[in-house]
């Protein structure tokens, strides 16, 4: 009977610690991000705070990868340090969230370096449509909500890339490649390490 409860857990009580863990790291991660000014706006920044939902995920199935995602950016919220009124947590856990689950999703499927790879185009796909879509119907208005000026950031976007013109050339000259960097970014990073913290945390 103890056993058949057991098996029928979402997660042991092993795995919440390992989820606890990596949701803390990936929160910390949050406050290391780099600008790159030549291509993209201040206020579009890289950051591997993913990465940690990303390994979680590829380790322990998807709903891991997706409480580390949600879990990172609640703390971010909570704790005081979001400069977006909650906005960009959120955008954060939505776009995110995307990648992580494909990619771990697929490696459950297909347990390989074929798999992960797979996972990973795919994701890096997902993540792309998901964050234009995203911003053009929810984030934009949501932050035109909180006092952050539509206009305002599509201008600044707009002096780096003349072709940005308005909401929709926004999401589609500047979010979309803005993701697919970051997806990028963090697969490389994933590849190389991805075997090792499986093992570590499978243990």
């Amino acid at each position: 009977m103890q056993e058949t409860i057991k098996n029928n857990r979402v997660f042991t009580t092993s795995t919440l610690v390992k989820v606890a863990i990596l949701s803390a790291i990936g929160y910390i991660l949050m406050f290391i991000s780099v600008p790159i000014p030549t291509i993209f706006p201040d206020f579009l920044k890289i950051d591997i705070s993913d990465l940690t939902a990303l390994l979680g995920g590829i380790a322990m199935g998807p709903l891991a990868g997706l409480t580390i995602e949600f879990l990172k950016n609640l703390l971010q919220f909570i704790t005081g340090f979001s400069t977006t009124g909650g906005v960009g947590e959120f955008a954060n856990f939505l776009i995110g969230g995307s990648f992580v689950f494909i990619v771990s999703y697929v490696y459950r499927k297909k347990k390989d370096t074929t798999g992960v790879v797979v996972g990973m185009i795919l994701g890096t796909i997902v993540m792309a449509v998901v964050g234009c879509l995203a911003n053009y119907f929810i984030m934009l208005p949501l932050y035109a909500a909180v006092g952050f000026s539509t206009d305002a950031i599509v201008g600044m976007a707009s002096a780096i890339n003349p072709y940005i013109t308005d909401k929709l050339s926004f999401v589609i000259w500047m979010i979309a490649p803005f993701n697919i960097l970051k997806a990028i970014i963090m697969s490389l990073i994933t590849l190389p390490i991805y075997k090792k913290t499986e093992k570590v945390l499978n243990k």
